[in-house]
């Protein structure tokens, strides 16, 4: 069975590095929050200006002056601080972060990322920080269901929508597998249990190959 939203997060946060400064992209990258290794020390980052995001609120715990840069309500870290707006984006900018968690419309075979518009007008483009991230964090990994709701590929050859930034994924997480964008295409490192390589690739559209030491992708139920 394919991954829930929530074992997508989960799975990428098993994957955050001890001290790693990390902005969580809007949607689906904002739930990763609720998983961080208990064993290590991760600073979230929001580019509304959050430096220390916690988890999810509780219903008696919002504060409506602590949002995410998705306007969702979060909680602060001890020891976590507010800055200003242009601090953040400096943040960004200067090359201070680790890692970006990202969502995507589609992402192709090269690492070329498109997540801030699809041309559709009912859907008003959204560029935020998409842009500025894509570029000025150290790394940028994709959280993305594998298929659109019509089945279509998110992972292609080329992407069709208009890109935030080219070349730039490196690793991207989907509900089926995990995949490492490389200089020799898209390697498959993990794969869910009920599927195989040759039913992954029917629902990409970019070749994919399997690492040497593929192993099965798994997730607590959470």
């Amino acid at each position: 069975m394919p991954l829930k939203r929530r074992q997508i997060a989960w799975r990428a946060a098993q994957d955050l590095a001890d001290g790693a400064y990390v902005n969580l992209g809007i949607g689906l990258p904002t739930l990763v929050a609720e998983f961080l290794p208990t064993e290590r020390e991760i600073v979230l980052h929001s580019e509304n200006g959050v430096l220390g995001v916690g988890p999810a609120p509780g219903d008696n715990e919002v504060d409506w002056d602590l949002i995410n840069a998705g306007k969702q309500p979060v909680t602060l870290v001890t020891g976590g601080s507010y800055v200003h707006h242009t601090d953040s984006f400096l943040m960004i900018r200067g090359g201070h972060l680790d890692l970006a968690l990202l969502g995507a419309f589609e992402v192709s075979e090269k690492g070329d990322l498109a997540n801030w518009t699809t041309d559709d007008p009912a859907f008003p483009p959204g560029v935020g920080g998409a842009m500025d991230l894509a570029v000025g964090a150290k790394e940028i990994r994709v959280l993305v269901e594998h298929t659109t709701k019509s089945g279509a590929p998110r992972i292609r050859r080329h992407c069709g929508y208009p890109l935030t930034a080219a070349g730039v994924v490196r690793r991207i997480y989907t509900d089926l597998a995990v995949i490492d964008v490389t200089r020799e295409g898209l390697v498959v490192r993990e794969l869910v249990e009920d599927i195989d390589l040759p039913t992954l690739q029917a629902k990409t559209e970019a070749a994919l190959r399997p690492a040497p030491d593929v192993r099965p992708l798994r997730a607590p139920a959470v």
